[in-house]
């Protein structure tokens, strides 16, 4: 007699270890649903902090949950899981909270500061490699301990300028101030450098140990109207100080009017409005012609 095999397998008979079938497999595909990772990421959503945490243009800082989700993204490889959705929305989470307690949101706003050495290149090519390299160490010298000391956070070197962030408006042109004092001892064969800088006040974001945006595109713009040097504050940084603070600095405050041919500036507002400080240890060559400037 012909007996038909008999293929049906009772569950507790199955090798979990199957492709395909028991546990582990259930687990792997339900992680990997398509549907269940969309409907996180939808939640996250709606959750406090930020959504795109983990992501490593959003996460920043030297501790506390955007830490941890640097780390979180170099662990978490697999980037369509589930699982790795729900560990980041418990983060942001952390992050949301940690911020709410310190009173501090995620993209605060702060002051930054450029600046670099007029005519620099120029001098550079002339002068040769030792020359100039002795020339950056020795304005690096002077240059970060009035930004330091003053509580500033020096976010790169870009050869021969800086670029600093502040959480004071007041504070930050201060010690921008006595960085470009301090630039003036500086001699290297002969040459005497000239720092010029550039102070805004804004949101910027902050990536990593960057910041980018916006009011990092301003406060470039901002630096480079100062054509022969000095110190160019934006209308934004000038209104956060207050009048006592500035007669302290003893600093002259003049406008600065845009030429009447001169190109609208790109990647900034058409309403950019920056001003000159002075002091009486600018040079009158720092003054820029502004006096025969118009407004447009």
């Amino acid at each position: 007699m012909d007996v038909e095999p008999f293929d049906d397998q009772p569950d507790s008979l199955v090798d979990v270890n199957q492709p395909g079938r028991g546990p582990a497999a259930w687990w792997h595909n339900t992680n990997h649903n398509p549907g269940i990772i969309a409907l996180v990421r939808r939640a996250r959503r709606v959750l406090p902090g930020d959504p795109d945490f983990g992501d490593p243009l959003s996460a920043a800082g030297d501790g506390g949950a955007r830490a941890a989700a640097r780390v979180a993204d170099r662990l978490l490889r697999d980037r369509e899981a589930a699982t790795r959705e729900v560990s980041l929305a418990t983060l942001q989470l952390w992050q949301a909270l940690t911020e709410r307690v310190s009173g501090r949101p995620g993209d605060r706003e702060v002051t930054l500061v450029f600046t670099d050495l007029v005519g620099f290149s120029s001098w550079s090519l002339a002068a040769g490699d030792d020359a100039t390299l002795r020339l950056l160490r020795r304005v690096a010298q002077v240059v970060e301990p009035p930004l330091l000391d003053a509580g500033g956070h020096i976010v790169k070197r870009m050869g021969d300028g800086i670029m600093a962030v502040f959480g004071d408006p007041a504070t930050a042109v201060r010690a921008t101030m006595a960085a470009r004092d301090a630039v003036r001892t500086v001699e290297v064969d002969g040459y005497t450098p000239r720092m010029r800088a550039g102070v805004h006040t804004g949101r910027p974001q902050r990536i990593g140990s960057d910041w980018l945006g916006v009011d990092v595109n301003i406060t470039a713009r901002v630096m480079d109207r100062a054509t022969r040097g000095g110190l160019i504050v934006s209308e934004k940084t000038l209104e956060l100080i207050e009048p006592d603070e500035l007669e302290s600095l003893g600093v002259t405050v003049k406008r600065i009017r845009r030429q009447v041919f001169a190109p609208r500036a790109t990647g900034v507002p058409t309403d950019l409005v920056m001003y000159r400080l002075k002091t009486r240890k600018d040079l009158p060559v720092e003054d820029d012609g502004d006096d025969l400037e118009a407004q447009a």
